[in-house]
């Protein structure tokens, strides 16, 4: 049933399971106050360069060692990139996108199987908004997370996905390990031995992001950087991803690009190269046409790896920025509180 008073739409939408999916299906006529962000949290268009944009980066010819270099600078100026000709074929990309797709389209009561509560394993959980018992205002998403390491919860992902979403992860590992292997290559650090500290757990995001009333009053994802080691996302066409430009208060669009992935550094490679690469600050417009989704896979330590500025770093003498810090206490810390740009960071200092 339709919430009928305002107090009833984060009932209907969290505790319910409906979900911003169900709040745009009802077709309102304005924005609940609940999803009314403060104007310091909306994303100000008259900030947005138009002028400027993230690297593009064609890894056809990986043999050609410019291909790696421009990642490395690219990690270091913006935090972000975009890759082209990756090898990941149109098709899987497309399949994963179409079975999102499928996924938000289920009856509640198929999805709600997955929330939190109804959900038989903690690997595969169904949100709406970023923390929806802790966010004062929520934000205009619904996701389905799958942590796709734990290979023992495969058995409880939706059958809806499930299928699209194993290829899409197995045909991305290659390209993710040799964007690492490239990355480490620039701060002179062998990445065999260091590849199940960057990857020692996976996770998948589906993202949906319907259509919103007022979006200019809402937000998809607030402000916010990632916790992995490296994000590797797929967007479909509709577009509104922002990242923050270095040390401003400006943001630069991250335009869709057919076939293309867009490339992140998330604050646990921040610490481990001390500094050296930056994970930027990023959020999400709502829209009012059209519904958008992405697919983000990240690229985490495990819980229990302790992250910090690696030995190979600071051999010169570099001063370390950043303490060594249990990765699962990084996370759980970022998970105590609503979105609030790069704040996180601040837990690993020195």
């Amino acid at each position: 049933m339709a919430p009928s008073t305002t107090d009833d739409y984060r009932h209907f939408a969290v505790t319910k399971g409906h979900g911003v999916k169900g709040l745009s299906d009802l077709q309102l006529g304005a924005l609940p106050e609940q999803y009314i962000q403060p104007v310091e949290e909306r994303l100000d268009m008259t900030k947005v360069l138009k002028e400027e944009s993230i690297p593009v980066i064609d890894m056809s010819n990986l043999d050609d060692p410019k291909v790696a270099e421009q990642i490395a600078a690219a990690a270091e100026k913006w935090g972000f990139f975009q890759i082209v000709n990756h090898g990941v074929p149109i098709e899987v990309l497309e399949n994963v996108q179409e079975a999102t797709r499928r996924f938000f389209a289920l009856p509640v009561e198929e999805k709600i199987k997955f929330t939190q509560e109804h959900s038989p394993t903690n690997s595969v959980r169904l949100t709406t908004s970023f923390l929806p018992k802790i966010d004062k205002v929520l934000e205009w998403k619904d996701y389905l997370s799958i942590l796709v390491s734990d290979k023992k919860s495969s058995e409880f992902w939706p059958s809806a996905c499930k299928q699209e979403v194993m290829e899409y992860v197995e045909k991305s590992e290659f390209v993710m390990k040799w964007l690492l292997k490239a990355l480490m290559q620039g701060l002179n650090v062998d990445m065999d031995s260091k590849e199940s500290l960057l990857m020692g757990s996976t996770r998948i995001n589906l993202n949906y992001y319907p259509v919103c009333p007022n979006p200019e009053l809402a937000i998809g994802v607030g402000r916010h950087s990632d916790v992995s080691s490296l994000t590797f996302l797929l967007q479909d066409n509709v577009g509104g991803l922002h990242i923050r430009k270095m040390e401003t208060d400006t943001w630069i669009y991250v335009p869709p690009i057919t076939g293309a992935i867009v490339i992140n550094i998330g604050d646990a490679l921040q610490i481990l190269s001390n500094g050296k690469y930056k994970s930027a600050e990023h959020c999400v417009a709502a829209n009012g046409s059209h519904n958008r989704i992405s697919v983000p896979i990240f690229a985490n330590p495990s819980p229990d790896d302790i992250i910090g500025p690696l030995p190979e770093v600071l051999k010169n003498g570099e001063k370390p920025i950043y303490k060594h810090v249990l990765y699962s206490d990084y996370v759980k810390h970022f998970y105590r509180k609503s979105h609030d740009g790069k704040d996180t960071l601040d837990f690993a200092k020195m």
